[in-house]
């Protein structure tokens, strides 16, 4: 399966599906989508005044051990599917996740 991110010369692209208003925040796995790969999250926020997109950047933030202001929702962000910019030193960003998609789950 490939992966969801695509590198740039400032950084990277990840593509992400969220479920707002879920129990908890959470990474659920990688998912095969007509579009292609995206990175299936949960978050508890509702989908109202920039909450759920807020929590999409701080679990990210979080999962990947980055900052949360190296973070931005490039395109997406009324919509489920979003693509996440990243700030930062291309490979070095590969390298990191790359490592954090390891412990993801494939789901149909």
């Amino acid at each position: 399966m490939p992966l969801p991110f695509r590198l740039g010369r400032d950084g990277a692209t990840l593509a992400v599906r969220v479920t707002p208003k879920s129990a908890q925040n959470r990474v659920l796995g990688l998912s095969e989508e007509a579009d292609g790969v995206a990175l299936r999250l949960a978050v508890h926020a509702p989908p109202q005044a920039g909450e759920a997109n807020a929590a999409v950047l701080g679990l990210l933030a979080r999962h990947f051990g980055l900052r949360k202001s190296d973070l931005r929702i490039a395109t997406g962000i009324t919509g489920r599917r979003k693509l996440v910019h990243i700030d930062g030193d291309p490979a070095a960003l590969a390298a990191r996740l790359e490592q954090g998609l390891k412990s993801c789950p494939k789901l149909d």
